[in-house]
């Protein structure tokens, strides 16, 4: 019997996962079921976090950043060690393909859950695993995937390549590290930015260098080996929906491959498992061009995000499969016995502003509603309301999964989940995969990697949009009906509930019962005025005045007659926010009493660059008394695993530097101010 299982007890007695966030909460949830004990680590910023309280037990091992602790393989298996831990979960990220790390796992005694480090070397790299394809006879994109990575060799190989061409990291995942260049002027800087991003997330700067096909879909295969020789794939995930690289939509089945390009795609992928003996999970990734042709693009050594999309349609559990297959079982089915069931779609809730480029948030989840999970409904999340969304890592609040009979079903089931979300605190892309999983592209299922990158502004609103009128008026009616609330509270309270000043009606003396409201819309003010009260108003906007009747506020949903045509909106109050939802569209507002933002001038501004979130400063490319111009590249700031350039606002003379390399800022933080 193998040593690291206990006798009478199934499987493993107690695993370690080395990892954060929803996967490590993840892997703890099929742990606990199968009665495996569990053992967290956590860094300095993590302390407080969900997986440190949902273990058995928490060993910390290191500072906030990721080198000072989820990297560290040291601390983590000498917290294995410690704490009696018979295997270790990688999860995805960190360490989960890293080769050195799987083979010091298990030379210290203890089951890395995972495959070996010899087959990541092989499959884990990028670049070896384009290498082992191409000799297998899986077809391959043109490109460069050599071991020397000077600046010199690699230009000339992307002038072979020709243009325009991927760079990309060769240990990484998850659109890290990867930039697609579009002529020879543009390679040296975006190298260089790859290989600092890809040391960061990945500890490695590798990179490979590949043809760009245009147009492509990003299909992948879920393949899952045994050590007794069984090899076997779980069908495919399409991932075609795409934000520079970073997945924002998958799906399950692909609604672009035909059976026979399924059938093809799966043998390639369970041939290359083969091939070098593959054991535990593994996902072969393709591009796939219009015609149907597939090339080979990378091998994940690793449980993918978006696996639970292949669990929802085939009803498995892949981690148990993981812990069964690390533990000397073999593979639970074969081949023909893997179900496939309906259709599964999944999304990415993150704090980020849409309508800032996209930049990574941070703070506290002041609020956190989610859509109650169901048959249909499962929610992955390693936060609940109150806790932080740190700088120091990636900021996913959580995975949206969604399941029923076919694929317009599944795609109903998203927009009323995500209907279902509010998240207050940092600011969130829920109104843009709102848009998302209503856009035409998505809905015809004619999306390709690159679509929304191309059209993004089909997908967030300019900041210049104009509220529609009737979400307006429903935001009018809400707050009054809150205030009226409120107030009745108040009186009731009181100590003379009869007063004609406690009372809720918005009469006062002089006024006829005139209330005026206030709302910022993305810093803007938009005024209102208001007659009546008790659900039964005359709203004053613009000069315009609406008339609205039969108006109730009951368990977060206003119902009211506007105009007499009768609406529904869901309705969610905060101190500092109103939100709506019409079932299609949002619309968050902030009452002026409580925020108003009056903002200096322009040209104010032009004459500072401001970090846009907490960082690090990891480059200074101008000093006091340099001449630049608008659009040059002066700093770059790494946060939340990416990296973001600050650009010269116009034409200048440095006058002073904020910060250094390395240095560690606030939001708002002035790093740079230019001569007047």
């Amino acid at each position: 019997m193998d040593p690291s299982l206990m006798p009478g007890t199934p499987l493993f007695d107690k695993i370690l996962v080395a990892n954060r966030g929803e996967i490590a909460c993840r892997v703890i949830r099929s742990a606990r079921r199968l009665g495996i004990r569990t053992v967290a680590v956590y860094s300095q910023a993590d302390a407080d976090a969900q997986h440190v309280r949902q273990a058995d037990e928490a060993w910390p091992i290191g500072g906030p950043r990721p080198q000072e602790s989820y990297l560290r393989g040291d601390a983590i298996i000498e917290a294995a060690l410690q704490s009696g831990a018979r295997a270790i979960h990688p999860g995805f990220g960190f360490l989960s393909e890293n080769a050195d790390f799987a083979d010091a796992v298990a030379a210290a005694g203890v089951v890395f859950i995972g495959p070996s480090g010899s087959s990541m070397r092989r499959m884990g790299s990028k670049a070896g695993a384009k290498e082992l394809m191409q000799a297998a006879g899986v077809p391959v994109v043109p490109g460069y995937t050599g071991e020397d990575q000077s600046p010199q060799l690699l230009a000339r190989e992307a002038e072979r390549i020709g243009f325009p061409l991927m760079i990309k990291a060769a240990h990484g995942g998850g659109g890290k590290g990867m930039r697609v260049v579009h002529g020879p002027g543009e390679f040296l800087p975006n190298l260089e930015s790859c290989q600092r991003e890809a040391a960061g997330a990945f500890g490695r700067d590798r990179v490979l260098l590949e043809r760009y096909v245009r147009s492509p879909r990003h299909i992948e295969i879920q393949v899952f080996g045994d050590s007794h020789g069984n090899v076997i794939h779980l069908n495919e995930r399409e991932c075609s929906a795409q934000r520079r690289y970073q997945k924002v939509l998958e799906e399950s089945p692909s609604p672009f491959l035909t059976p026979e390009l399924r059938a093809a795609m799966g043998a390639a992928a369970v041939q290359a498992a083969r091939a070098i003996d593959y054991a535990n999970a593994g996902t072969v990734e393709f591009i796939v061009a219009p015609d149907g042709a597939f090339y080979f693009m990378e091998i994940n050594t690793r449980l993918q995000v978006e696996h639970p999309v292949t669990e929802m349609v085939t009803g498995l559990d892949l981690v148990e499969w993981q812990l069964r297959v690390a533990a000397g079982e073999p593979l639970p089915l074969a081949q023909e016995q893997v179900p496939q069931r309906g259709h599964a779609i999944e999304v990415r809730l993150y704090a980020e502003d849409p309508e800032a480029g996209f930049l990574p948030g941070s703070g506290k989840l002041e609020q956190l509603r989610l859509p109650a999970p169901s048959a249909h409904v499962r929610v992955d999340s390693g936060v609940v309301e109150g806790d932080t969304v740190s700088i120091f890592y990636d900021p996913m609040i959580a995975k949206l999964i969604v399941h029923d009979e076919d694929r317009a079903s599944a795609l109903a089931r998203m927009r009323e989940a995500l209907a279902q979300c509010d998240i207050a605190g940092p600011k969130s892309n829920i109104a843009f995969l709102e848009r998302l999983v209503r856009h035409p592209a998505i809905v015809d299922a004619s999306i390709d990697t690159g679509y929304l990158d191309r059209h993004l502004d089909e997908f967030v609103p300019a900041a210049d949009d104009a509220i529609d009128p009737l979400h307006l008026l429903a935001a009018a009616t809400a707050q009054l009906l809150l205030q009226e609330r409120a107030q009745a509270a108040g009186a009731a309270a009181s100590a003379d509930p009869g007063s004609p000043w406690a009372l809720a009606d918005g009469w006062r003396l002089g006024h006829a019962g005139k209330r005026h409201l206030a709302f910022l819309h993305r810093g803007r003010r938009v005024l209102l005025a208001a007659h009546g009260s008790g659900g039964e108003y005359r709203i004053e906007v613009d000069g315009h005045g609406s008339v609205v009747s039969g108006a109730r506020l009951a368990d977060g949903v206003l119902s009211a007659r506007f105009d007499d045509l009768a609406h529904r909106f869901l309705v969610r109050a905060g101190s500092r926010r109103l939100l709506l939802h019409d079932g299609q569209r949002r619309l968050q507002l902030e009452p002026v009493e409580v925020y108003l933002r009056e903002g200096g001038t322009q040209a104010a501004q032009d004459d500072r660059l401001r970090a846009p979130m907490p960082g690090r400063v990891v480059v200074v490319r101008a000093g006091p008394g340099e001449s630049v111009v608008a659009g040059q590249e002066l700093l770059v700031v790494e946060a939340m695993k990416m990296e973001l350039a600050l650009k010269a606002p116009r034409d200048g003379v440095v006058a002073s530097l904020g910060a250094a390399a390395g240095d560690f800022v606030e939001a708002d933080a002035v790093l740079l101010t230019l001569e007047p």
